[in-house]
């Protein structure tokens, strides 16, 4: 039996270190989630260019915001009115389909941590024991190991261990004591596989991935302004509407009052009251209707805000006539000029592009998969055994090269890869056309639903305009019995279709504005929420009329 002082000092030291580490690791398992998150946004914060956007309101709910985000309560102001600049603000900061553009800019950022770190030096060890016996030894035990793997761009794999075992001879003829081993193994691909882009077009591809979905996270940040204003846009008309039906149910039942007096002293007939009754009960039909669209329409709205469908609030009445006092203008660009600038503007065109990129080079990899396998591996061992107060040691001359040589004789795997490799390439391709060509029409069509609603504001108004003195007229002159109640009813009804229409075109050309700014990218979302138009590069569209001046008084406020 061997009970060497070193060998149970070697073993006691081995076995505290081992629990000391396992403790160590315990205890930092509460900082890998922080570990992690500094990771991500370091890689995030570092491929976010200036001309994506703002850097803000990017960070998931369980990290601490940046300076810019926006941090807002699910909370109306006092008196229960909801301005635009707080409606957006909320939505960034509360909305659903917000939160999971953020969590999937997190996860592809989390991705690639994890495929750069496949490049970087990866440390193992662990040890393991135990007691074993036959019919003529009795053995206890213990082995440590302790080492780390590490992968270059060149294809050169390196892996390094030190094993250490301790083994003490209870009974039996066997030696006890410790031994250690140092093994060191470096394998380098010469053909296949040894081309650096190759060995890195994972690596490649999720770098690239980042880039692209921050791209897409801040196109998506700008359609999802522009629908959020949009919807309070419609909410508002459908406001203005439920008020214009009210008024003109009121008008109904002031004119039936008049006309039932008139009808009373002689002077119109019986059936003209019927026929008034008849429209005031038509008039408060429609009104009980758009009371009903209006209160369906703010719960829906509630939900794309992320607040409870239960809060009470009215939106800010003041900006419809704002709207109106700021009227349309003509552009001054022309289509060409907007289709221009929106293929040098457009993220989520920039991304098509660069997928025909990385199609390319999945064909150039492909095609290195086609070629022979030649492999140099080296390996070398270094030993030492001590036996009571004894250390041997066993040097380098135990080391071992080998080559390994595979001929291209069947790579019908490798054929079918790089054959689909081209057809890929052939479809990113068209996919980048056909984007091109959706942006170019949806360009075009904005450009038309933008000077459609400018002209169509204008006849509008001067139709309401009209309306309203055709009402006056005919309504002075029932008064003197030149004029039926039924040329009355015809003008007021009328004065409430021209009111609805200008309504609606108003509506229709400050979203066609917004529209067009979100199609052609030059829209910015601000760190607050709200948005402007952004700084283009050439080809330039020229200064594009701003409509929405309510919108930059709230935020001066």
């Amino acid at each position: 039996m061997i009970h060497s002082r070193n060998d149970k000092i070697f073993l006691y030291s081995t076995i505290f270190s081992l629990i000391g580490l396992c403790y160590l690791a315990g205890c930092t398992r509460q900082n890998y989630k922080a570990e992690a998150d500094e990771h991500v946004y370091r890689i995030i914060d570092h491929k976010w260019k200036d001309d994506f956007g703002a850097r803000a309101n990017y960070r998931i709910s369980d990290v601490t915001p940046s300076p810019n985000d926006v941090q807002i309560e699910k909370t109306i102001p006092s008196g229960g009115v909801l301005n635009l600049a707080k409606a957006v603000a909320i939505a960034t900061a509360h909305n659903r389909d917000y939160q999971l553009q953020k969590e999937l800019l997190y996860t592809t950022a989390l991705d690639l941590r994890l495929t750069r770190h496949l490049f970087e030096t990866q440390y193992f060890g662990g040890f393991s024991g135990g007691y074993d016996s036959d019919w003529n030894d009795e053995v206890v035990g213990l082995e440590a190991n302790l080492g780390f793997n590490r992968l270059l761009a060149t294809g050169t794999f390196i892996s390094t261990q030190i094993s250490t075992a301790w083994l003490d001879v209870l009974s039996g003829n066997m030696e006890g004591g410790v031994a250690s081993v140092l093994t060191a193994t470096v394998a380098q691909p010469l053909l296949r596989g040894a081309d650096r882009k190759v060995v890195t077009e994972n690596l490649t591809q999720a770098e690239r991935d980042v880039l692209y979905q921050i791209r897409l996270f801040n196109r998506f940040r700008k359609t999802f302004v522009v629908s959020i204003i949009t919807q309070y846009y419609q909410i508002l008309e459908r406001y203005e509407r439920t008020r214009i039906a009210e008024d003109n149910y009121n008008a109904l039942s002031r004119l039936y009052e008049r006309v039932e007096t008139l009808t009373n002293a002689g002077r119109l007939p019986l059936l003209e009251l019927d026929r008034m009754r008849q429209e005031k009960l038509i008039a408060r039909d429609l009104y009980v209707q758009e009371v009903k669209e209006y209160g369906t329409l703010l719960d829906a709205f509630k939900i794309a805000l992320g607040v409870p469908t239960t809060t009470e609030f009215r939106l800010d009445e003041s900006l419809l006539q704002a709207l109106k006092t700021a009227g349309m203008l003509e552009p001054d660009f022309n289509e060409n000029e907007a289709v221009e600038t929106a293929l040098y503007q457009r993220l989520d065109l920039t991304n098509s592009a660069d997928a025909v990129i990385d199609a390319q080079r999945k064909v150039y990899v492909a095609a290195d998969a086609l070629g022979a396998d030649f492999n140099i591996v080296g390996t070398t061992n270094v030993a030492s055994q001590q036996q009571g107060n004894r250390l041997t040691m066993q040097a380098a001359d135990d080391y071992t090269v080998n080559f390994e040589l595979s001929l291209p004789f069947d790579r019908v795997a490798e054929q079918n890869v790089y054959r689909k490799a081209l057809i890929t390439l052939n479809q990113r391709q068209r996919e980048y056309d056909l984007a091109a060509d959706t942006i170019t029409v949806e360009i075009r069509q904005a450009y038309r639903d933008l000077k459609e609603a400018s002209e169509r504001y204008k006849l509008q108004t001067e139709g309401l305009g009209l309306a309203q003195k055709r009402f006056k007229k005919t309504f002075l002159l029932m008064q003197y019995a030149r004029a039926s109640s039924r040329r009355v009813l015809d003008a007021q009804n009328a004065l409430f279709d021209a009111e609805n229409e200008a309504t609606d075109a108003l509506i229709d050309y400050a979203i066609a504005m917004l529209n067009f700014y979100r199609d052609t990218g030059v829209l910015q979302v601000l760190p607050d929420g709200l948005w402007k138009k952004g700084i283009e590069k050439e080809p330039l569209v020229r200064e594009l009329p701003l409509v929405d001046s309510s919108f930059q008084s709230e935020r001066a406020e």
